[in-house]
Order: structure tokens, then C-alpha cells, then sequence
């Protein structure tokens, strides 16, 4: 599927991956990116998005991923101004990392990982990318109806692409019960939704990056990153988010590749 002229809609897309992205899917020559994000650094990002483009291409959009309404809200207006969205990047996520048991060393009684905390990682990590993938597949799914058009066709061009962002930790990692859990779950998700959506012409797939220089990695701290991931990745280095976004839009704009892409650049965690 080609990304020139393509309208586009990245969550996360004021920093880390997402901007990344946002940036990359620019210099394709998208017509319209959008960046949603919680943070108001977004509009910083499109703004400076749009300088080094020379035209306007990216907006933002500020609110709550897991919000119904203001995803929808976001789709109509996307829609409404710039027509039909076909890529859809759901790069908005958190980590709060902790033992799944550990003993509190005064009490001696074991401590259990928060449920309320799984769940918010949950909403955000897992539900929320589903459901802004799902958004963009119904809003295609309805434009082909108004068309009269059914089952897509191999003829036609692909309709839309959805990449959903993974991680190594899917494999699981220590202190991630929460975080590795909703990556995984994101594999299925994108096996399952593929065989659904590509009745209307619409790709699925999930790339699962390894540590990347963005700012949920560098919040780890620098000793952390020494000692216990750049002496178990290949390159030993942070990803670029400049990586991991032309391996998206590889992903995107290749009808060829499906499922999943590992870009882990040899991180291999210890027993």
C-alpha cells in the first residue's frame, strides 16, 4: 500500500515511537498525519513536523487513548476533513513495572502486583490500540458500503493498514507481568483482526521492537540500561526510534509482509 496521499493516524505521537512515525509517514508524503497524545507536546511535534515538510501535514489531537468518545470523536473529524483514514498506528503505552509477588521485608507477607494497576496498563496498552484499529476498519468497512462494495477484492488496492506495536518483552520479562501480558495479547490480536478485516481490504500486523531510545526506556535510568540490557543486545545500543519507524512503514507500504516483525537488534535476555 503506498503512503503518499494516504490520510494517517498515529496514538502516542508525541513522543518515543510514535513521533517517530508521525515523522516518517511525513516524509512519505502522507496527506494527513495525526498525532494523538495525552500531552499537549504533541502540537510542538506537528508543528515541527510540518517545518521540516514545508506544508502542513501533521495536527494534533489531545485526550485520553482509552476514552470511547474521544476516539470516535477523533475519527469523525479526521474523516469529516481529510476523508477516510488507512493507516492506523496505535503507539500510545506505559509500563508500570513490578514483581508479580514480592515479600515486604518488614511484614514478611507477600505483596501482590495491584490489580487496578494491571488493568490501567491494560486499558491503554491492550483495549485502546484494539479498539483504535477496530475504529478505523468500521470507518472503511461503512465508505465501502456507501460505494456498494463487499468483499475487497485482490484487484483493488488495499484498503488500510493497521500496525500494532509489540515489544520483545511478549516473550516475557522480569517485572513486566502487566506490561508483557498486554504485548502478547496484542499478538492475537492482530492474527485474529487481519483474518476479519482484510473482508475489506484492510492488513494487520505487529512489530515487536526491542529497547528503544524513548523516554519510557530512559526512565529505566542509565545504570539500569548498562548493566542489564545493552550487555544482552547485538548492537549493543538503544534502538533509534528512526529504526523502528521505517520498519513500520516497510510493513505498511509491503502488501507482501504479514504477522509479525521482530526489530530487536539482538536482545536476548538472560535466564
Amino acid at each position: 500500500m503506498k503512503i503518499e496521499n494516504k490520510v494517517a493516524i498515529v496514538t502516542g505521537g508525541g513522543s518515543g515511537i510514535g513521533e517517530a512515525v508521525s515523522q516518517e509517514l511525513a516524509k512519505r508524503k502522507a496527506r494527513a498525519v495525526v498525532l494523538v497524545d495525552r500531552s499537549d507536546r504533541a502540537f510542538e511535534v506537528a508543528e515541527t513536523i510540518n517545518a521540516a515538510a514545508g506544508r502542513k501535514v501533521a495536527e494534533a489531537k489531545v485526550g485520553d487513548t482509552t476514552d470511547d468518545a474521544f476516539r470516535t470523536n477523533t475519527f469523525d473529524d479526521v474523516v469529516a476533513r481529510h476523508g477516510v483514514v488507512s493507516i492506523c498506528v496505535p503507539a500510545a503505552g506505559i509500563t508500570r513495572d513490578s514483581l508479580a509477588v514480592k515479600i515486604n521485608k518488614d511484614t514478611g507477607k507477600a505483596e501482590i502486583y495491584p490489580v487496578a494497576t494491571f488493568r490501567l496498563v491494560a486499558d491503554v496498552n491492550l483495549i485502546a490500540p484494539i479498539y483504535w484499529a477496530i475504529e478505523m476498519v468500521a470507518r472503511i468497512a461503512e465508505d465501502r458500503a456507501k460505494r456498494g462494495l463487499k468483499r475487497w477484492e485482490p484487484q483493488e488496492e488495499v484498503q488500510g493498514t493497521v500496525i500494532f506495536i509489540g515489544s520483545v518483552s511478549s516473550q516475557g520479562n522480569k517485572g513486566q507481568i502487566s506490561y508483557a501480558v498486554t504485548k502478547a495479547g496484542l499478538e492475537g490480536a492482530a492474527a485474529t483482526l487481519t483474518k476479519e478485516a482484510i473482508f475489506y481490504g484492510v492488513r494487520c500486523g505487529i512489530i515487536h521492537p526491542g529497547f528503544t531510545d524513548t523516554p519510557m526506556v530512559r526512565a529505566m535510568g542509565e545504570e539500569h540500561i548498562a548493566k542489564y540490557v545493552l550487555p544482552y543486545t547485538q548492537l549493543r545500543r538503544l534502538i533509534r526510534t528512526e529504526e523502528i519507524a521505517d520498519a513500520i512503514c516497510f510493513m505498511i507500504s509491503n502488501s507482501a509482509v504479514s504477522g509479525e516483525l521482530w526489530a530487536d537488534a539482538g536482545w536476548h535476555p538472560p535466564a
